[in-house]
């Protein structure tokens, strides 16, 4: 009984995420929101306890800590322009609309890994969709394709820091920045290409649409957009250099928003707390602590020990599918919780039962909205500049471009096996 009321509680707590009604004019219920409900309902039946808390807290510091430092950094290269003038080279250097459609992919590839997954998503739509609108004029139709052009380019986080999920799987699983990198980028890279060269088959009506020459210059770019380049390029590159002698994720994103608060402050006059106030999405940290206490609550009445016996039972492409369905039906994120506990116990030395799951849990949000918040804050987003995406246009189009994604990055991670 108490195991089927700890499932029908999370169901619910994920609808409510999926739905986020409104109570009066006002008031809607987010997703962290939803997710604390969730579990002082659980709380009030003993399926979560206090201690319950103090292991999410424990797990979690780390990559909290790199979270926000990584959502410090995006938003002062948010407010240096740096987007803005990434999309500026990229407009002046579209002739035609099969070369925009690569450039667009590939700068959404670039913000995914240097930032995060959401990131990309988040920031880049609004300024896609004002490019698109101004190079084809009176044809809406092409929207969607630069769109989804954003949301599928980030695709396998290559990167442990491109994925704030990825991230707290990593730590929890003892999995250094450098052993991640090695079995995840040519992952990346493989679901890359299939994603783009799938995209244009499925829109290659629009493919092949004359684009507006528009005589363009890029703007020279501003001494705080260099300053932020050079930052940037110096915490991707000190990522693998400082694990390879052992130090964590943490400290290097860490030290890399400390010396963007001082940029922030010395040539934008941006006090820190402002950036700590509008760049962190807090509501996102509370939600994924939220989520984390849940699924020790669903470990305690056995769930994760099923999850456990079934992954135990078969190969690290059933983990992968899997974790794609679940990722899916569920979110990436409560799935994610799930199967980093289940494969804590069972998972090889060579970790690729768990990065099998990532590449899940990464791609299976393609095949429905309610997979990840990015998705649905995406959807959101395009309806507010008037392209709707309904949810069978997002299912077909997922299951033509990830699933053959899922199933190429599934056969290279298998070359890591032998």
């Amino acid at each position: 009984m108490q195991e089927a009321t700890a499932y029908l509680t999370v169901l619910v707590t994920l609808g409510l995420v999926v739905a986020r009604p409104r109570i009066g004019p006002v008031f809607r219920i987010t997703p962290a929101i939803s997710a604390l409900a969730g579990v002082l309902f659980m709380f009030m039946l003993g399926i979560v306890k206090p201690m319950h808390w103090v292991m999410a807290v424990t797990n979690l510091w780390s990559p909290f800590v790199a979270l926000v430092a990584i959502m410090v950094i995006t938003e002062v290269a948010r407010r240096a322009g740096l987007l803005e003038w990434w999309a500026s080279i990229i407009e002046s250097r579209a002739t035609s609309t099969s070369r925009l459609l690569l450039l667009v992919f590939g700068l959404g590839v670039l913000t995914s890994t240097a930032f995060n997954n959401d990131a990309a998503i988040l920031l880049l739509t609004p300024v896609v969709v004002a490019l698109v609108q101004h190079r084809y004029p009176g044809r809406p139709d092409m929207v969607p394709l630069f769109a989804f052009a954003v949301f599928l380019s980030a695709g396998v986080a290559a990167l442990p820091v491109s994925n704030p999920m990825n991230m707290v799987v990593a730590e929890f699983l003892h999995i250094s920045f450098n052993e991640y990198a090695r079995h995840m980028i040519p992952v990346a890279v493989a679901g890359w290409i299939i994603a783009f060269v799938l995209l244009r088959l499925v829109f290659a009506r629009q493919v092949v649409v004359p684009i507006k020459v528009i005589a363009t210059s890029v703007p020279r770019s501003t001494t705080v957009q260099r300053m932020m380049m050079g930052l940037l390029l110096c915490v991707l590159v000190s990522y693998p250099l400082f694990g390879s002698m052992g130090g964590p994720v943490w400290a290097v994103a860490g030290v890399g928003a400390l010396l963007s608060f001082v940029l922030a402050r010395q040539q934008m006059k941006i006090n820190p707390t402002v950036l700590l106030r509008t760049g962190v999405s807090w509501e996102t940290l509370v939600f994924l602590l939220a989520v984390l206490v849940m699924s020790f609550g669903l470990r305690d009445v056995g769930l994760v020990d099923r999850l456990a016996a079934l992954y135990r039972e078969s190969g690290f492409v059933m983990v992968g599918i899997a974790s794609a369905i679940g990722s899916a039906l569920l979110n990436n994120h409560p799935m994610s919780h799930l199967n980093m506990m289940a494969l804590d116990t069972v998972a090889p030395a060579s970790h690729l039962g768990v990065f099998a799951a990532l590449v899940g849990g990464d791609l299976g949000p393609r095949l429905l909205p309610m997979g990840s918040l990015a998705g649905l804050i995406w959807i959101e987003m395009l309806r507010r500049y008037g392209v709707n995406i309904s949810v069978g246009r997002f299912a077909l189009i997922g299951l033509v471009v990830a699933v053959p994604t899922i199933a190429i990055s599934l056969l290279i991670l298998s070359f890591y096996s032998f």
